[in-house]
């Protein structure tokens, strides 16, 4: 009798749960939560979207601490910031007004169509852009096609993470973290056509002043003001100068893979002679290189789904390319071999692994090419991977014919004019940097000639001292010494040209604050 009325009893907190579920009761702080959410679901052609009314956000940054709080992020980790713009208006007064940011959902999301393993969608209901986190494998490359800054990288954990709408709350019918815990409610959520988005965003322009160009993800996010915004606003950290991350194991994976692609091309015009010791240069160099890559991913138990994004991600097109690339270049080292194999077998299976070699070193180029950033666009990351291609290859095969003694004058002339080509486009890159207006390629200078100055010096100085050891060695052929110096010098050319690649690239973002 007793456990049967002890069953029938509930604590104050059961007790309301359970009328909160039939509905009968809500908390005191729903009318207010309730006020900046939409009483509707979005329909066919809609999706949620953030309003900030810009007149109502101080920068007090209560939504950044909400949302860290809630969603237990990492002491350094935030899903939403608070930057700033200013400019001067019509009337020729001085304009500044705090912006709160997060995760825009997009309507075509670059993180979604960037990423290798499928780790993101985009919620057909909801528009919510969300994160799988179990399906991720860390690579970070939503991180480089992101144009606002949102995803952000937990070493911790190994996987990208961002912004989800706090859908969870949305669905329970409460307000997102930030939009309940701003003061002045200047966060809400409503209702968005994506038809009329993805007008707004190639008709109008800038979404925002001082935000990236919106066309290329078509973001949902309203910035709403009285006042009327300078076109002109600027972000207050615009001339700020903040080197990238260096992403070491990518700098390693690019510059030994295009050694083996080139290693593997002139093999396959060399001399019988040099052709085997070329061949298991390249193979190794490849090897490594492909290995480096792993040290890259979070996790890297993961990597075999690389293949799932294939339809729209060029990064899971370059690990099938090399992939294809490794095993044909595993039959070609196999070929060199064997004796007795058809030398029309040998001829075919090195012509195959330098034209999947060539399609793999595009795939690289168009990785970055497709995050729309200027510093990576086509015509320069096409002549700095494909004269590593050629140039360290040369450098290597002049190694390689040294050490053995057969002579080797074309690789004297790709050496000059890739290595030279490269060089030259290095130099020309710098001079953005007495350009009037702070562009992207201005501030990739600046980056260079400033806080990697060093780094530059070392670049633009190793590579002509390579062709130095280069004119000794057509002077004195025979010289094993003076090829190992021009191959090292030209190795180090490279990958300090590599770092800079990464280091110096300008990252759109989000305005941000003041340092």
């Amino acid at each position: 009798m007793l456990l049967k009325e002890q069953g029938t009893l509930q604590t104050p907190v059961g007790a309301f749960s359970a009328q909160h579920a039939a509905g009968l009761v809500e908390p005191e702080q729903a009318k207010f939560y309730k006020q900046l959410i939409p009483l509707s679901k979005p329909g066919a052609g809609e999706q949620y979207a953030f309003k900030v009314d810009l007149d109502k956000c101080t920068g007090c940054k209560a939504c950044v601490s909400a949302c860290h709080s809630l969603n237990g992020l990492e002491e350094n980790e935030t899903w939403r910031d608070v930057g700033t713009i200013h400019g001067v208006d019509l009337a020729g007064a001085a304009y500044t007004q705090t912006v709160t940011t997060a995760c825009h959902h997009c309507t075509d999301p670059a993180c979604l169509n960037g990423c290798p393993v499928l780790a993101y969608e985009k919620d057909p209901h909801t528009g919510i852009v969300y994160h799988l986190d179990d399906q991720c494998i860390g690579c970070q490359y939503c991180v480089l096609k992101c144009p606002y800054d949102v995803p952000k990288y937990s070493k911790q954990l190994g996987i990208v993470r961002k912004c989800d709408l706090c859908q969870s709350r949305l669905a329970d019918g409460e307000a997102p973290a930030c939009a309940q815990a701003c003061p002045t409610e200047a966060i809400s959520i409503t209702i968005v056509n994506t038809q009329d988005a993805e007008q707004q965003a190639r008709q109008v322009g800038d979404f925002l002043p001082g935000a990236p160009e919106p066309a290329y993800t078509v973001p949902t996010t309203q910035y709403v003001s009285k006042r009327s915004i300078p076109v002109d606003a600027v972000a207050a950290d615009h001339c700020a100068l903040r080197p990238e991350h260096g992403h070491l194991p990518l700098v390693f994976m690019l510059v030994l893979t295009q050694l083996s692609v080139g290693l593997f091309t002139f093999a396959f015009w060399s001399g019988e002679a040099v052709a085997r010791a070329t061949i298991t240069a390249g193979f190794i160099a490849m090897s490594v290189g492909l290995g480096a890559s792993i040290c890259h991913l979070g996790r890297p138990l993961g990597a075999w789904r690389a293949f799932l994004g294939l339809r729209r991600s060029w990064l899971s097109r370059e690990i099938v390319a090399f992939g294809i690339f490794s095993a044909a270049a595993g039959a070609y080292l196999l070929s060199a071999y064997v004796e007795g194999l058809p030398a029309g077998l040998q001829r075919a299976s090195g012509g195959g692994t330098v034209a999947l070699g060539l399609i793999g070193v595009f795939t690289s180029v168009m990785i970055y090419h497709d995050t729309q950033r200027p510093f990576w666009y086509f015509p320069i990351t096409a002549v700095k991977f494909y004269g590593t291609t050629l140039g360290l290859a040369a450098a290597a095969y002049l190694l390689i014919a040294t050490a053995l003694g057969a002579a080797s004058p074309g690789a004297f002339i790709v050496l000059f004019l890739s290595v030279g080509a490269k060089w030259i486009l290095d130099a020309l890159l710098l001079r953005s940097a007495w350009e009037r207006e702070m562009s992207p390629a201005k501030k990739s200078a600046r980056l260079m000639l400033h806080p990697l100055r060093w780094s530059t010096l070392a670049r633009m100085l190793t590579a002509p001292a390579g062709l130095g050891a280069a004119c000794a060695l057509w002077i004195v052929p025979d010289s094993l010494p003076l090829a190992a110096l021009c191959f090292l010098l030209i190795l180090s050319a490279d990958l300090l040209e590599r770092t800079l690649f990464f280091r110096a690239v300008a990252a759109p973002k989000m305005p941000g604050g003041v340092d």
